[in-house]
Order: C-alpha cells, then sequence, then structure tokens
C-alpha cells in the first residue's frame, strides 16, 4: 500500500454508498438478499454492500506529482479488518 490509509476514508465510504444507494433507489439490484441487510431501505443495503465488500469496486488514490493506485474495495475492507479488527465500520 503506498498511498492513503490501509482502508476506507469516511469521505470514499461515503461516496461509495450515496452512489450505491442511489443506483438501488433507481431500480438496480441489490447484490445481496435485502433480508441479510437488515432492511429493503437502499441506504442499509449499501452501506451492508460496502462494509462487507460485495460490491466490485475499486477505488483510485491519486498521487499529487500525477500517477497513482488502483486498490480493490474487497482488499481495503480485508485490511481494515485486520488493522483495525473489531472498531472497523
Amino acid at each position: 500500500m503506498k498511498i492513503g490509509p490501509p482502508y476506507l476514508t469516511k469521505y470514499e465510504r461515503a461516496r461509495i454508498i450515496g452512489v450505491r444507494a442511489f443506483q438501488l433507489s433507481i431500480g438496480a439490484p441489490p447484490l445481496v438478499d435485502p433480508e441479510r441487510a437488515g432492511s429493503r431501505n437502499p441506504l442499509d443495503i449499501a452501506r451492508y454492500e460496502v462494509d462487507n465488500g460485495i460490491l466490485p469496486v475499486s477505488i483510485y488514490r491519486y498521487l499529487p506529482g500525477g500517477g497513482g493506485q488502483s486498490l480493490s474495495l474487497s482488499r481495503l475492507v480485508e485490511l481494515a479488518r485486520e488493522i483495525l479488527g473489531s472498531e472497523y465500520v
């Protein structure tokens, strides 16, 4: 891990959850059973998908001088759980 923290920042997490909740609200199929997420609310489903690393999303973090690094959501969630343990999410 070269750029940034080895977990989703609060800004990255908020953006992904917001975009995914919007997608769900306009009819995109959820990647998990809504009952498993505990609610049929798009925001709750999106939060569950992000917190469990289910979404096939990559985060691209830029370097000030150019270039950057692409990290998968599932890898960031995995690293965060290793480092932060139960404090994650």
